[in-house]
């Protein structure tokens, strides 16, 4: 509270059993949070499948502030919270909205967010909600959640947390004390202390309802129950002495957790219940009516619901839904319509598949889903039903809900499915496996899937064929019964591309031919496919995704690296992570940020490719997502920290083997070889860049070959094999052309070479890789021929392509191999100092990301809405670049930056 009070924001998740004490805790910040705004929500356990539904209870007082929000924010808060119709907004840009309009109104008075029960939030205020919290920093802010554990919700791992345990053993008999009539049997109270384990909700509990014999016998206490189920118990006892009328009026209470009065009386009216049934509620501290509902605490909600029969729940359920006012409320009122259902009703079904397609607008997909799931359940017609349960299941995949859309699958087929309906969900069961593994029997099961659609939906079967080919690519040497050729082979045969041909098509047609015919023939045909996704306008998230298929290092199929055409890789980069921050696409942003950050590696920007993993993996963090671990891997070998290099290679190794993915198998042994060079350690090298060889992964192969020809050349025991991976440089990189690819071929062919041919070879090495982006390889360019001239006596000459190389290894921060030109340089007589930190060194990836926006003239806001962070961080970080740079105006900053720049700093 005292930092959030001096301007610094702070994040707390307390996390305990249930009735330790979090919600107490919760009230007691309240009630000393002077001089503060508080705002407040609970998570509700009947609300989880109402998206945004936690987020509109703590937000809906601030709203008179969302006027403030650029406008995408403002409009995808308001789709988000009903306020407004429109497309379904992308969570990252509610998350972002939510982020501005707490920062808003901390500006006002500083501002204390709390939510109780955060395990019960919907998936999507969940997300939202952690969003804010890992990017919140210099606002006058707290935000505290409670968790009940043990609980499966992720959203929140990775905040500052604290555990609540239960009172120490003099504490808990105390309490106990306090709230036991008469004397209590020193055994019986020892085993209440150690049963609940000093949980305080328990010790109050557990003795009401017993009498004195019962407790001093012991006879009371219940055994081999959770603590829950014992809280619970005792809740029920209390329930079991109220009149029946109040017993009913808790029920519809429990059942309805909004809180609405008025909707609780007027349901209360429909089923006979009079006012005065809540006086013996309120008089036994069970519920409180008055502007609000609310049960003293959650689990005395789940007692009085789950005591209840079925028939009187959905009696409850059945008023509920006539008081609910459709207009209004249409969601609220089909969830209570179909949990008053006592058998099939295609009238509720149909209601709530209307439902779903409401909350899918809204983007609350997990939501759609659960309408969809209990649709299916309520259909009678078997084949309506297995209609909607097909369609539940690609909802829940899509929230990777995987085994709940297994279900939902096996629920489908024991429908009648027509023929298309049979291939979706053969598809779909090949998806499911490719998520869980990468691997495995994902090939063959997709291209199956695909054969079934050939005859039904072309346009589907094409797109599942180049899964295929994909799911194939990432099982690489780890694939079983089905290679990427064979996959390519089927691709062939597919369906003839709609007309005209999407840049999906193209790309089918060009990865089948590149792995029947090989690569010199797939490399016109994929040129052309990357001219038509240059070229091609994304519309939709989706099209984005399948955009981004082809041109990023961790999707299954990275064309332009694969072709050497730095300039493909470089405009599809810039131009996906433009379309996914404009379209704010949550699922596709960290892709397009490691792919970009991939394009920073090579041309030597360490920094910035840094900065963008650092954003990919708090937004995969944020929401759940697995991080993205590709580029990662080759930035590590780069910078040549063999330590944590080597670490993040044997985790990724682990990794692989253990979902199969044989591709990202392929990448550390490449990146094992780039480190070891980098160290001058060529057997190690050697033994990398081999196993990276053994098989073609994308893009990888080329790479790698040009690694194993620098280490097989140092040992000089295996001139053959480095001979005869130029032959297949050779080929490659005269089909593909590009300065890139001619580059490292005449590189790696000098390494092989003496005399006048030598020389030649490294000058046009430097010449084709000055005229690309690829700047580390014009710096290793430089590194072997000085290493070369050295040799040659040529010390002179050495020394000015050697101090090239030290520069820009020492300005990328190529760590390995800025001292191996550092110990080459010095074998020439000439006295070189390690280079030490530089400023631009002590700048975080996110203070250097906030300087460059701001030096290029972006506002605060702007820089913010770039970074997903708020406009008060901004400016909190460029404070703090002004101070390590020694300047006080952006002005200053434009020209520091450029003359640090210049000078390779």
């Amino acid at each position: 509270m005292d930092e959030a009070r001096a301007g610094d924001s702070r994040v707390l998740v307390l996390r305990g059993d249930a009735g330790v004490g979090k919600s107490a805790l919760l009230d007691y910040l309240q009630e000393r949070a002077s001089g503060c705004r508080i705002a407040r929500a609970a998570g509700v356990e009947s609300e989880m499948e109402l998206a945004f539904a936690g987020l509109h209870q703590l937000c809906a007082p601030m709203l008179g502030n969302v006027a403030g929000l650029p406008g995408p924010q403002r409009d995808a808060l308001g789709t988000a919270f009903g306020l407004s119709t429109g497309d379904a907004p992308d969570r990252l840009l509610v998350g972002f909205a939510v982020l501005g309009l707490l920062s808003d109104t901390a500006e006002e008075m500083p501002l204390v967010c709390l939510v109780d029960d955060a395990q019960w939030l919907d998936q999507e205020s969940a997300q939202a909600l952690a969003f804010v919290g890992r990017r919140l920093l210099a606002e006058p802010l707290a935000l505290v959640f409670s968790v009940r554990e043990p609980t499966d919700a992720r959203e929140l791992d990775g905040l500052p947390a604290l555990t609540v345990d239960g009172l120490r053993h003099g504490d808990a008999r105390a309490l106990l004390d306090s709230v036991t009539p008469g004397r209590l049997d020193e055994r019986v109270r020892d085993r209440i202390v150690a049963e609940t384990r000093g949980n305080p909700l328990a010790l109050l509990e557990l003795p009401r309802g017993l009498s004195a014999a019962e407790l001093a016998g012991g006879f009371g206490i219940p055994d081999a129950l959770r603590l829950t189920s014992r809280i619970e118990r005792s809740f029920q006892r209390q329930l079991q002495s109220l009149p029946a009328e109040t017993q009913r009026l808790l029920l519809v209470a429990a059942a309805d957790p909004v809180g609405d009065v008025t909707l609780l009386w007027r349901a209360a009216d429909a089923l006979g219940i009079e006012s005065d049934a809540a006086v013996a509620a309120e008089a036994a501290g069970l519920i409180e009516i008055d502007a609000r509902v609310r049960f003293r605490h959650p689990l005395v909600r789940a007692a009085v619901y789950r005591a209840a029969a079925r028939s009187d729940r959905r009696s409850v359920h059945r008023a509920l839904a006539e008081a609910t006012d459709p207009e209004v409320d249409p969601d609220r009122r089909a969830w209570h319509r179909a949990h008053a259902a006592l058998e099939p009703d295609e009238a509720v079904a149909t209601e709530l598949e209307e439902s779903a397609v409401r909350a899918q607008r809204r983007g609350g997909i997990a939501a759609m889903a659960a309408f969809l799931q209990r649709a299916a359940e309520l259909t009678p017609d078997r084949a309506r039903r297995g209609e909607r349960a097909l369609a539940a299941a690609h909802a829940k995949f899509a929230t990777a809900g995987l085994d709940a859309a297994d279900d939902l699958l096996a629920m489908a087929e024991l429908g009648p499915l027509d023929e298309l309906q049979r291939a979706q969900a053969a598809r779909l069961r090949a998806l499911l496996a490719f998520a869980r593994w990468r691997g495995s029997d994902a090939p063959r099961l997709l291209l199956e899937a695909a054969n079934q659609l050939g005859p039904l939906d072309s346009g589907l079967a094409r797109e599942t064929y180049l899964a295929a080919i994909g799911a194939a690519i990432f099982a690489g040497r780890l694939g079983r019964g089905l290679d990427v050729q064979d996959a390519a082979e089927a691709g062939r045969a597919a369906p003839p591309a709609p007309q005209p041909a999407r840049p999906m098509d193209i790309l089918l047609d060009a990865t089948a031919t590149r792995f029947t015919d090989g690569y010199v023939a797939g490399v016109a045909p994929l040129r052309r496919a990357l001219d038509a996704l240059r070229q091609g306008g994304a519309r939709s998230e989706d099209d984005i995704m399948g955009w981004l298929w082809t041109a990023c290092p961790v999707a299954p199929e990275p064309i332009a690296p694969d072709l050497w055409d730095d300039d493909a890789w470089h405009d599809l980069a810039a131009r996906a992570v433009g379309l996914a921050r404009d379209s704010g696409a949550l699922a596709a942003l960290p892709v397009a940020l490691t792919y970009r950050a991939g394009v920073h590696v090579l041309a030597g920007e360490f920094a910035a490719a840094a900065g963008l993993i650092e954003e990919a993996d708090a937004i995969t963090a944020a929401t759940g997502n697995p991080s993205l671990r590709y580029t990662s891997l080759l930035l590590a070998a780069w910078r040549g920290r063999e330590t944590s290099a080597l670490e993040l290679i044997e985790a990724a190794v682990q990794d692989a083997m253990t979902r199969g993915e044989g591709r990202a198998l392929g990448l550390a042994h490449y990146a094992t070889a780039v480190l070891y060079n980098g160290l001058g350690r060529y057997e190690p090298a050697l033994a990398g860049a081999r196993h990276a060889c053994e098989h073609e992964d994308l893009g990888f192969f080329g790479w790698s070959l040009v690694e194993l020809v620098e280490a097989a050349a140092r040992t000089g025991d295996n001139l053959e094999e480095a001979a005869a991976a130029v032959r297949e440089l050779d080929r490659r990189g005269r089909a593909a052309g590009s300065d890139w690819a001619l580059g490292m071929l005449a590189r790696s062919r000098a390494l092989l070479s003496d005399g006048p041919d030598a020389e030649s070879l490294y000058r046009a090495a430097i010449d084709h890789l000055g005229r690309s982006r690829i700047a580390v390889h014009l710096a290793r360019a430089h590194l072997v021929y000085g290493e070369w001239l050295r040799r040659e006596q040529r010390r002179v000459d050495a020394r000015e392509h050697l101090r090239e190389a030290l520069d820009m290894f020492g300005r990328f921060g190529a760590e390995a191999f800025a001292e191996r030109a550092r110990r080459e340089l010095q074998a020439t007589g000439e006295t070189v100092r390690r280079r030490t930190v530089d400023t631009l060194d002590i700048l975080t990836a996110q203070e250097l990301q906030v300087a460059r926006l701001a030096a290029a003239g972006h506002t605060n806001p702007e820089v913010g809405a770039q970074l997903f962070i708020s406009p008060r961080t901004a400016e909190y970080h460029l404070h703090k670049v002004y101070a390590k740079l020694d300047i006080s105006s952006r002005r200053q900053l434009r020209g520091r930056l450029a003359q640090l720049e210049r000078h390779g700093r």
